[in-house]
């Protein structure tokens, strides 16, 4: 699609009401539809030839205004990139390679560093050391006391590293600046404080049996874990896995994303610094083909933790099944449904469902990107959702007040354009947004689809990015129906006043979490994961200790006992 201008109108991206910018690949049409004033767009293909599909503009269409803070020089973040090195036997160390990658900044597409880049003989070295660890090494051995300690000690130094950390994770992600420095740090150090509570906390049972035997269960640390974490929250997504698999005794090869490996290098050496034994947290960056297959399909890892697509999550299971059957924590794809029903106050309904979708710039496996409106506020919904659409400040994330920065990568930002496009050609009505932002970088118009229905790919796939698709419904039988037919089940949201809607709803929906009347609300201690294709397992919580954890039986002969 064609490149906007615009005038300067703040130091933040401006939203523009007016539709007088045009654009060269998209000739419109009016002609009446359903009785509203619509356009008709000959729909191009991605070589610049008309693919014959029609599709429609809402009546009054915006288009945002291009800001000229978007080709302002980017803020400068305010910490240095210290560790790009692979961390393997608590030392920082090139790849035996001796290759490295850029990873970038996607306000602009700029290299901020050249990362080591891991192999699979990196990944043996990094094994290795932490087989080690684990048979020879202290931190099995320690008593869960001493194991406690040194995870507090790790929280703090992170809350005390808050700023650094944010910087990085906004630097290397695009996500807002405030969102990493108070929400994201904040519930990391919360997270890794409660599975240092943990640690004290695991032990067997005594099992009564039929006959003269004392019976125990002993929960054992399972031994080496290998971990593969996703680029949308990777301090998070760190903590999710490395808490659990600490807290229980083991040790990790931990493969960071291509996109965002800074962030995990910082704060696995603030966990040398608070007394982690070498060789117990060793992370490793590079791509997945090659790095992260060795880790999925290495013999002497004992266990195995991902988090990212439902395909490459199919790869993973399989690697992990033809090697070892090492078993497999899977937090994959999700398709997840908003549902409003219809007495629902909308303007709160709009808010949240626009939370639900846009928080982090669309770019959550639990974003709420089917929302179900009741056909009795449908048109009320959508009005002021592309309202609410049109507010959202867009722009450098290191700026104070910034809603949403830009996406992760150029084949995200790709992907995202080409779902646009694909709905459009499908037929749904595009209220707003629909385009790039700027001339440099990977930003995306936040964008509304109405009358979306449930065979378009946008209502079917995971575009992971701003993109809302509004649907209707009728009634609850309905909506369950359409809801629950999906290869995904990560989560759901229901907008309510009515306790036995809500209560109809949360049992009907088949995912593994439901929020009434909230959504995106995560607590150490509230278990995440999904049902179908969204993955296997549980992560946070007392359930994720589960997965890093061997259940053993003992059972010993009793002479002459006084009881059983």
């Amino acid at each position: 699609m064609g490149e906007k201008g615009g005038k300067r109108e703040s130091s933040l991206i401006a939203l523009s009401l007016s539709s007088t910018t045009t654009t060269t690949t998209i000739p419109m049409i009016p002609m009446p539809y359903k009785g509203v004033d619509l356009f008709v767009l000959d729909v191009w293909n991605e070589n610049g030839n008309l693919s014959g599909g029609k599709g429609y503009l809402g009546a009054g269409f915006s288009r945002y205004s291009t800001a000229t803070a978007l080709e302002e020089e980017p803020i400068k973040p305010a910490v240095q990139v210290e560790h790009t090195q692979l961390l393997i036997g608590g030392k920082f160390v090139d790849a035996l390679s001796g290759k490295t990658f850029p990873t970038l900044d996607p306000r602009t597409g700029e290299v901020i560093a050249h990362v080591a880049e891991g192999h699979s003989e990196d990944v043996d070295r990094a094994v290795a050391a932490a087989r080690k660890a684990f048979d020879q090494g202290p931190w099995p051995k320690m008593t869960a006391y001493e194991r406690q300690r040194i995870l507090l000690r790790a929280a703090d130094l992170l809350e005390k590293h808050n700023d650094e950390l944010a910087a990085l994770e906004t630097w290397d992600n695009g996500k807002p600046y405030e969102q990493s420095a108070q929400i994201e740090i904040p519930m990391l150090v919360r997270l890794f404080r409660y599975y240092a509570g943990w640690a004290d906390k695991i032990h067997g049972m005594t099992v009564p049996a039929d006959g003269q035997y004392h019976v125990q269960t002993l929960h054992e640390p399972i031994g080496v874990a290998g971990q593969i974490i996703p680029w949308n929250f990777p301090l998070l997504m760190f903590a999710w896995k490395v808490g659990p698999a600490l807290a229980c005794g083991n040790t990790i090869v931990l493969k960071t994303a291509e996109q965002t490996p800074l962030s995990a290098l910082y704060a696995a050496k603030l966990f040398h610094e608070a007394g982690l034994p070498e060789g117990v947290l060793n992370v490793v960056s590079g791509f997945g083909p090659t790095a992260g297959a060795a880790l999925a399909s290495h013999m002497d890892v004992d266990k195995l933790a991902f988090t990212g697509s439902t395909d490459t999550g199919k790869v993973v299971l399989e690697l992990a099944a033809r090697s070892n059957l090492k078993p497999v924590t899977l937090e994959l794809g999700g398709k997840s449904p908003f549902i409003v029903c219809e007495d629902a106050d909308v303007d709160q309904a709009v808010e949240l469902a626009h939370f639900a979708l846009f928080f982090n710039q669309g770019q959550c496996c639990c974003a709420g990107s089917r929302t179900y409106v009741h056909e009795r506020v449908y048109d009320e919904f959508v009005e002021k959702a592309k309202a609410r659409a049109l507010k959202r400040i867009v722009g450098d994330p290191f700026k104070s007040g910034i809603e949403q920065g830009p996406q992760i990568d150029s084949e995200q930002f790709e992907k995202i354009l080409k779902y646009i496009r694909s709905g459009v050609q499908s037929g749904a009505t595009l209220e707003t947004g629909g385009d790039r932002l700027g001339s440099k970088g990977f930003y995306v118009q936040p964008t509304v689809f109405s009358n979306v229905e449930d065979g378009m790919l946008i209502a079917k796939e995971e575009i992971f990015g701003p993109v809302q698709s509004i649907l209707k419904f009728k009634d609850l039988d309905e909506v369950i129906e359409r809801a629950n037919n999906t290869r995904y089940g990560l989560a759901a949201g229901v907008f309510t006043k009515n306790i036995d809607t809500a209560n109809t709803l949360t049992r009907a929906l088949r995912v593994g979490t439901v929020w009434v009347n909230c959504f995106d609300t995560f607590d150490a201690a509230i278990p995440f994961g999904g049902y179908k294709m969204s993955g296997q397992g549980r992560e946070k919580g007392e359930y994720s200790l589960k997965n890093y954890l061997q259940v053993k039986a003992v059972v010993t002969p009793l002479k002459n006992p006084a009881w059983l």
